[in-house]
């Protein structure tokens, strides 16, 4: 939808972004934020990477090399999941579907290569064949209130129980895990319902199509953004860096089972999640916009009023309702009403 009149591309705005190929905006961004909060809108997201799983092995399989619970995951559903080094650290975030046939990651821009080389691998003699099909399926998402009217037989996100494994002294207690319902599509492809809104993964050649049909307003991925950080949903790459673990940003309830059998970093997120501690936490800042207009870049530190570094800035920007925001992540001792900075703006922790 880049070539939809009006668009303006991230490049244009942002030369370095790694959100490079789809549109910033469509030349009001403040006007599509607010139709994503109030009404819906189409947001072009095809810049994702995307890898096809298809193999009689996959679900066991996936199961055994990531975080989330998926030997039982059924055609028709779908979830996050997370990859992590053997420290416990996020490697990578994906979101899932099941067709039954294949399993479909969708992840960060430029990363289904790097995800592809670790899937290759892990496969041994597992009867899978992992590929990029970033080719093959573009990201479409709908946001808004009203995305639910647009393809209505979406369930909402479920949280069910899981089983955890069987000990000969007994069984661990079922855990939650979060599973998004998923449909096919008539031009083909599927819906998933998650978080932030509805995913459409339409073949690319159907793009122009699956827009004509669904008749819904185009926005672009600032507007998506801001709804993104404002929802405090955090994004690999940004909200991350080489030292994160799962339960700093909230990616525990969507994305990890805490009582499946082993994988790779399960050591740390066992021993974070039963101490309760973790040595940072996602927070939503304002910031004053008084001293600059221009949002902080991402990874800029974030200071207390002593001038040393407690955090960093992930995505910062300009939201319409609630001015300059960003997400950041921060040591777990800064307290909540403390007074911090980032450059020259003053910077205060949202409480609700």
């Amino acid at each position: 939808m880049i070539d939809t009149a009006g668009a303006v591309a991230v490049e244009a705005l942002e030369p370095e972004s790694r959100d490079a190929g789809v549109a910033a905006h469509y030349g009001d961004p403040m006007r599509e934020q607010r139709t994503l909060a109030t009404d819906v809108g189409l947001v072009d997201r095809s810049h994702r990477g995307v890898v096809a799983v298809p193999g009689p092995e996959r679900a066991s399989w996936l199961h055994s090399i990531t975080t989330q619970h998926l030997a039982d995951l059924r055609a028709g559903q779908g979830t996050e999941l997370l990859v992590l080094s053997p420290h416990g650290h996020v490697e990578h975030h994906a979101q899932v579907a099941e067709d039954g046939t294949t399993t479909w990651l969708d992840t960060e821009p430029g990363a289904a290569g790097e995800l592809l080389t670790f899937l290759d691998r892990m496969r041994f003699l597992t009867r899978v064949e992992p590929r990029d099909a970033t080719a093959e399926l573009a990201v479409l998402t709908l946001v808004g209130p009203r995305a639910a009217e647009v393809v209505p037989d979406l369930k909402e996100p479920e949280v069910r129980a899981v089983p955890g494994p069987k000990f000969s002294a007994g069984s661990v207690p079922a855990t939650p895990t979060t599973v998004y319902d998923v449909r096919e599509l008539p031009e083909g492809g599927f819906a998933r319902r998650g978080r932030l809104g509805i995913d459409l993964l339409v073949p690319r050649d159907s793009v122009g199509d699956v827009v004509e049909r669904l008749g819904v307003p185009l926005a672009g991925l600032w507007a998506y953004e801001a709804m993104r950080v404002a929802a405090r949903v955090p994004r690999l790459g940004l909200e991350t860096d080489h030292r994160t673990i799962p339960a700093e940003i909230d990616l525990l309830a969507p994305a990890v089972h805490l009582d499946k059998g082993c994988y790779r970093g399960q050591e740390t997120v066992a021993r974070v999640h039963n101490l309760g501690r973790p040595p940072r936490r996602l927070v939503l800042l304002h910031l004053d916009g008084v001293a600059t207009d221009q949002p902080p870049a991402p990874g800029t530190a974030v200071t207390n009023e002593e001038g040393r570094a407690v955090g960093f800035v992930g995505t910062a920007l300009r939201h319409f309702e609630l001015g300059m925001i960003a997400l950041a992540v921060l040591k777990r001792n800064v307290p909540d009403d403390a007074v911090l900075r980032i450059g020259e703006s003053v910077a205060a922790i949202d409480l609700e």
